[in-house]
Parts: C-alpha cells; sequence; structure tokens
C-alpha cells in the first residue's frame, strides 16, 4: 500500500511556505536525535536537515513521488543516508595532527636546507638576490622595485626579475640539484 500525502501545489508559495515549516518543526527533531546519537554537531544536524529537504523538494518538483511512508520519514531516510555517507568520507580523512605526529623530521633537516637554499641563492649574485627578496619577500610592488634598483621603467624591472629567476633555475640545472638535494 503506498501512503499519499496531502496534495500540495508547490506553485502556490504560501501553501509551500506553510507545508515546510511544518515539514520543518516535525521532522527536524527526528534528524537531530539521529544525528546527536551518531556523534555529530547541532550544525551539522541543520546542515545535514537543510540538504535533507532541498533534496526532497527537487525530488517533489521533478517527479511524481510514490513512497510507502511519509513525507518526514522520507526526509529522515535521505538524511541517513547523507549523514552515512558524510560519516563514511570524514573517516578516511586524518587530522593534521596526527599526521605531524607520524612524520619523523631530523633536528638539522632545517638547517641543512636553509644552508643548501643561502649558498644556492648567494651563487646568482647579490643584485639578483637583492631584487627576488623585494619582491617576493618584502612583497615590494614594481614601481617600488624601479625606483628601489634605478630601472628606466617598470617593465625592465619585470624583464630583470624574471632573469634572475632564469638565473636561479640555471644554476640549480647546473649543480644537478633536486629536491633529494634538501632532504
Amino acid at each position: 500500500m503506498i501512503h499519499t500525502e496531502p496534495v500540495l501545489d508547490i506553485r502556490n508559495p504560501k501553501e509551500r511556505e506553510q507545508y515546510f515549516f511544518t515539514l520543518y518543526e516535525e521532522t527536524f527533531p527526528l534528524v537531530a536525535k539521529f544525528v546527536a546519537h551518531r556523534g555529530g554537531s547541532f550544525q551539522d544536524a541543520k546542515d545535514i536537515f537543510q540538504d535533507s529537504l532541498i533534496i526532497f523538494y527537487e525530488k517533489m518538483a521533478g517527479e511524481k513521488l510514490a513512497i510507502n511512508v511519509s513525507h518526514e520519514f522520507y526526509i529522515v531516510g535521505i538524511a541517513k543516508n547523507l549523514w552515512l555517507r558524510k560519516f563514511k568520507d570524514d573517516s578516511k580523512k586524518v587530522g593534521l595532527s596526527e599526521m605531524e605526529r607520524s612524520i619523523d623530521i631530523p633536528e638539522d633537516f632545517i638547517d641543512t636546507a636553509e644552508n643548501k637554499l643561502t649558498s644556492l641563492l648567494e651563487l646568482i649574485g647579490s643584485k639578483c638576490l637583492n631584487l627576488l627578496r623585494a619582491f617576493y619577500y618584502d612583497n615590494l610592488p614594481l614601481q617600488q622595485i624601479k625606483d628601489a634598483f634605478g630601472f628606466s621603467n617598470v617593465h625592465s624591472a619585470s624583464v630583470q626579475k624574471h632573469k634572475c629567476i632564469e638565473k636561479m633555475r640555471n644554476t640549480i640545472q647546473e649543480k644537478s640539484m633536486g629536491y633529494e638535494d634538501f632532504n
């Protein structure tokens, strides 16, 4: 036997609003209880319920619903499926603090990598080093870099910055350095 709900004209805003208000009052406590018993917060319950209502509304607007239960229980079923899918997806995620504890970083790693990087940067020359520092570290706009380094225009400053980057790339290639050199 198929359960029939009162006929709702979803094109009538007043009727639709009242119907969804009633659905909210009757159904949200069931969804909130389900989510709470599975470790979710009140905000989780609200989010899941809102998503469930949207799915229900789209199904109701797009096709005739032939369901064996009341609309309330149909929405609760949607919410349960959404929560279980969210719970399954969340269980695959690992927290950053857990991940950090599992990584073993040698105590001298930062010093070693920093020394290698510093010596590599010194190979490109002080002018390039200062230019790249001004642009990337100090976040100075090209207009200020043009003035500070005495370039004739902003385009010249931009071209010089790209030349310095290219010089850095070539130096790395010449030294055959890779990421493993910084480990």
